[in-house]
């Protein structure tokens, strides 16, 4: 765990052209993305302590965080 949260575009570093294309020219993935960034910040505030949370919360949100990844690298391999 580093002390700044990872861009997609870190997650995805070959997909970077896909990602802004698709941010600025899907609505259903530039909102999954800003949902991923705004859940990335969240866990990643959880884990460095910024917001202390009961264990359970910070894995809840990595789930879900998870989750959004795993949908935008569907998208992204349909791209």
């Amino acid at each position: 765990m580093g002390h700044l949260p990872r861009e997609l575009h870190e997650d995805f570093p070959h997909d970077a052209g896909k990602i802004h294309l698709l941010k600025s020219s899907d609505t259903q993935f530039a909102q999954l993305a800003e949902a991923y960034h705004e859940l990335n910040r969240v866990v990643h505030r959880m884990e460095t302590g910024l917001e202390p949370v009961a264990g359970q919360v910070v894995e809840d949100a990595k789930k879900l965080r998870l989750q959004a990844k795993d949908r935008i690298a569907e998208l992204l391999a349909r791209a």
